[in-house]
């Protein structure tokens, strides 16, 4: 169990007791959580951005004692998410747990209903998080050679599953179909389990998933893993070579992971969080378990990650652009 804020308490009664021999007493904030608060999650259950919620989630709700509610709106890109906490009450009781996709890649895509850099508010860094090269395992494929040799061979032929035209998942295969000199068909899903489910059934043929969702399946034998995207091999996956390592440093790209809230959220209640999440990142088992990813954890303050937010915006914006995707 988390131990509640005291050293913040002792900070408050002290500055409370200053204002009050010079005859002011200032405003306090109430502090945060005081209420249960909503997790929203662009994926469906068992998608990458799903997994890491229900992580913080519960680590969250031990640190705090208030319950921590993940709320799954999946579709559009994982923009659904995205746009409710948008439009919730600005109190900090919508949390957004949000990948690349919806924050740093939509937005260059997809007429959105909501300005992602003015009505999501940047609270903190969770991780960097690698994704996956998967295919189906009865293709008698066995590396990523012999996968652009067969590419290669049957231009074409081969689909490849997303979350949706403005995910990870598309930006990954296009820019790999780029620098390998080869094509694959986009097929769009609603999220990372219905495209696992086609991979294995032999309807489409592979992915890039994010490594919290596609972990499970790759080590129950069901999807076959041929190169992440991190800078070096992970420690579940020893024997998989890195995309640079097959000779694609382009397509080694990692996912944003982070936390937000609603734009306009008082600035205190913002620093609140960022100082809840940053401890439950601290804690041993929520880095055990987003060390199994592959997930690299940096802790920032709010304006630290409102600078990096913007920074990762640009870059997959040029990202997209030097690909060659086009905007819908």
């Amino acid at each position: 169990m988390f131990t509640r804020r005291l050293v913040q308490f002792a900070a408050v009664a002290c500055i409370a007791a200053a204002s009050v021999a010079t005859g002011a007493l200032p405003a306090q904030a109430q502090e945060w959580p005081s209420k249960s608060v909503r997790i929203l999650v662009g994926a469906n259950p068992g998608g990458g951005s799903d997994t890491l919620a229900r992580l913080l989630g519960q680590a969250f709700t031990e640190q705090t004692g208030q319950p921590f509610v993940i709320e799954n709106r999946p579709g559009a890109s994982n923009t659904i998410a995205a746009d409710v906490t948008a439009k919730a009450e600005k109190d900090g009781y919508a949390l957004l747990v949000a990948a690349s996709t919806s924050v740093s890649i939509a937005p260059h895509l997809i007429k959105l209903g909501y300005d992602t850099l003015k009505d999501l508010q940047p609270v903190g860094l969770i991780a960097l998080v690698p994704n996956v090269l998967v295919i189906n395992k009865d293709m008698g494929i066995n590396s990523v050679a012999e996968l652009v040799d067969y590419m290669k061979a049957n231009p074409g032929k081969v689909k490849y599953g997303s979350s949706g035209f403005g995910s990870t998942h598309v930006i990954l295969a296009e820019q790999f179909n780029l620098s390998a000199g080869v094509k694959s068909v986009h097929i769009p899903y609603k999220g990372a389990s219905q495209t696992q489910i086609d991979i294995i059934a032999g309807k489409i043929q592979m992915t890039f998933d994010t490594v919290p969702a596609a972990l499970e399946q790759i080590k129950a034998g069901n999807l076959k893993p041929l190169a992440v995207t991190s800078p070096q091999r992970l420690p579940e996956m020893p024997d998989v070579p890195t995309i640079a390592e097959a000779g694609y440093p382009d397509v080694a790209i990692q996912v944003m992971y982070a936390l937000y809230t609603t734009g306009g959220t008082p600035r205190e209640v913002v620093d609140q969080i960022n100082g809840s999440l940053n401890k439950v990142l601290a804690h041993a088992p929520v880095k055990k378990r987003l060390a199994e990813f592959g997930g690299t954890i940096e802790t920032m303050d709010v304006d630290a990650f409102t600078a990096f937010n913007q920074k990762e915006y640009d870059r997959f914006g040029a990202l997209i652009a030097k690909a060659g995707i086009k905007a819908r």
